[in-house]
């Protein structure tokens, strides 16, 4: 028993390299990016490209997948700390599109800048779309719950 606590001989590692294991599985599990939604953009891109045009499946290997979405990863990774610093020089703290555009512009993609742009268009439209309809919809109610008569046969 003297032997385990004298220098030189080899000792298992100490306490926190195997927590610290468990956590790297942990943070690489959380930052993934959903298979089911990275497959059914890959087909449905491809399935676009393809020449013949018709349902024909696409079959991508499990590796490939995992490509794509490590690849993706890592961009989005680039991206957002990109956007990050110009919005620290413009000192601010919330990162907003603006700062995506020109970091997409500062990265050399900028060939995606304005179909971009015409996504957040048609994005905000239909939010404003949404939110016009459900204030319509809420004041609809209201209006039916006031008129509707309580259990004493009195209006509310």
């Amino acid at each position: 028993m003297a032997e385990e606590g004298t220098p030189g001989k080899s000792e298992e590692p100490p306490a926190p390299a195997p927590s610290s294991t468990p956590g790297k599985t942990l943070s690489v599990e959380v930052e993934e990016l959903p298979k089911a939604i990275v497959r059914r953009v890959v087909k449905d891109k491809l399935s676009k490209l393809s020449s013949g045009g018709g349902e024909e499946e696409i079959l991508v290997n499990k590796d490939a997948l995992l490509a794509f979405s490590e690849s993706t990863r890592i961009f989005i990774h680039y991206l957002s700390a990109t956007a990050n610093d110009i919005c620290k020089e413009s000192k601010r703290q919330t990162i907003n599109a603006d700062d995506v555009l020109k970091a997409l512009e500062e990265i050399d993609f900028v060939e995606f800048v304005e179909p971009l742009k015409a996504s957040l268009e048609e994005f905000r439209r239909r939010n404003e779309v949404k939110k016009s309809g459900v204030k319509g919809k809420e004041t609809v109610k209201k209006r039916r719950i006031e008129d509707t008569p309580s259990k004493n046969g009195r209006k509310e």
